[in-house]
């Protein structure tokens, strides 16, 4: 079952949206699938479904809620990419992660589900890392997060398993942040990164010009086993 629910932020003063897709029975735990720039789209629901059917209880909170309300766009249109650019340069991931540890907080308190992790693509990728430094989330994972090069500084806080997926060519990301992401992480406890040879931003998308199959199906079988062990 899948449906849209409206969950209150943090200080009380305004509430956003988020679909939400349940499993057959009880939930396993919670998975909070956080978007990329183009908004809670076909890709990230599919991403929810995907979830519910393996047992979790799914949830993609709209984070571009403050600029405007249920944003969806197709990264294979020029126009909609050029719009999800301005929205990225509009967007303040502060208030994303407070969003997101809102979200957290309705899984738990109003869904019943006490395990929550979290998965991120893009700028989700980002915002998966900063939760796993800012909130209590059990488990994170970032896929090809962008610009988490620049917020190494909070790595002291990650106190549950995080894992990121890091696209070598990515034009997003080039090779000088990836090798900092590496120093910066490779020597945490609780931080696991892959590396995938000479794939590029995006590829592990649902569909369109930007997934690569084996890829994705790599990353998205070691996603499936860390959550396991994890949540």
């Amino acid at each position: 079952m899948t449906e849209t629910v409206r969950i209150a932020t943090l200080d009380g003063a305004d509430s956003f949206d988020a679909y939400v897709a349940w499993p057959e029975g009880t939930p396993r735990a919670a998975i909070i699938v956080i978007q990329e720039i183009f908004g809670v789209n076909p890709g990230i629901r599919a991403k929810c479904d995907k979830w519910a059917a393996a047992g979790y209880l799914a949830v993609a909170p709209d984070l571009f809620w403050r600029i405007e309300r249920g944003i969806e766009l197709d990264p294979d249109v020029e126009p909609e990419m050029q719009r999800a650019f301005e929205l990225f340069g509009l967007n303040k991931p502060d208030d994303n992660v407070k969003d997101i540890e809102a979200t957290i907080h309705w899984i738990r308190r109003e869904a019943g589900v006490p395990k929550v992790g979290a998965v991120g693509y893009c700028l989700g990728g980002k915002l998966a890392y900063m939760t796993a430094t800012r909130t209590d989330i059990d488990a994170s994972v970032g896929y090809y997060g962008v610009m988490i090069d620049q917020m190494l500084g909070e790595s002291h806080a990650i106190a549950k398993p995080l894992l990121l997926h890091v696209p070598t060519a990515d034009h997003f990301v080039d090779a000088e942040a990836q090798a900092k992401m590496h120093e910066g992480l490779d020597g945490h406890p609780r931080v696991t990164i892959h590396d995938y040879e000479g794939l590029d931003h995006g590829f592990a998308t649902e569909s369109g010009n930007r997934r690569d199959e084996a890829g994705a199906q790599l990353a998205d079988s070691r996603t499936a086993e860390f959550f396991a062990a994890n949540l």
